[in-house]
């Protein structure tokens, strides 16, 4: 029986260049992304969503990117796919509709949008839990914070619906880390 091909969507700045680190990361994890056999779901611009194309492509893969009449950018040449949608809210429930995961990188306010969307439909069970793998320590301060104010306030039941975010300092720990979890749920 041929397994599905899960669809990890990532988020991240689109400002990177390809010299930054944030850029060189991005990639590497793209690629490493794809050698474990996901495909990648993205914003479809540049910065990170362009290295973790990118990347994908460099190892064979695959990378869908959402994109929409709402900023006036060209989608980068590393996506296989591009859908364009209407608004800026279409974008952001695409992105987190698509994933089986996500993968958080560095980037500003709408990173932190795209985190936070996601990360309180599951806490509000408006969808299904999903892995989150937050890459390095730059949200770290952020999420730590939240997570110990919603415990303050319901410690039985905030950390239990938190567990499903995860911090992992390299882009092949993050690949690991999905790819562990999609084994032991295919059990």
């Amino acid at each position: 029986m041929k397994q599905r091909v899960r669809t990890i969507t990532v988020f991240g700045s689109s400002r990177p260049a390809e010299s930054d680190h944030d850029y060189m990361v991005a990639r590497q994890l793209g690629s490493e992304l794809a050698k474990k056999g996901f495909s990648i779901c993205n914003g479809g611009y540049g910065g990170v969503m362009e290295a973790v194309s990118r990347g994908a492509n460099d190892a064979g893969g695959r990378a869908i990117g959402i994109t929409t009449r709402f900023f006036e950018a060209d989608a980068n040449h590393w996506l296989a796919k591009e859908i364009r949608v209407k608004t800026w809210q279409d974008r952001l429930f695409e992105l987190i509709d698509r994933g089986d995961g996500y993968v958080v990188c560095p980037g500003g306010t709408g990173t932190l949008v795209e985190l936070s969307v996601a990360w309180e439909m599951m806490n509000q069970n408006v969808m299904a839990k999903k892995p989150v793998i937050v890459l390095g320590e730059f949200w770290k301060p952020v999420i730590d914070r939240i997570r110990k104010a919603d415990c303050t306030q319901d410690s039985a039941g905030m950390e239990k619906q938190n567990a499903f975010i995860r911090f992992a300092e390299s882009a092949p720990e993050a690949a690991d880390m999905l790819a562990v979890y999609f084994k032991s749920q295919a059990r």
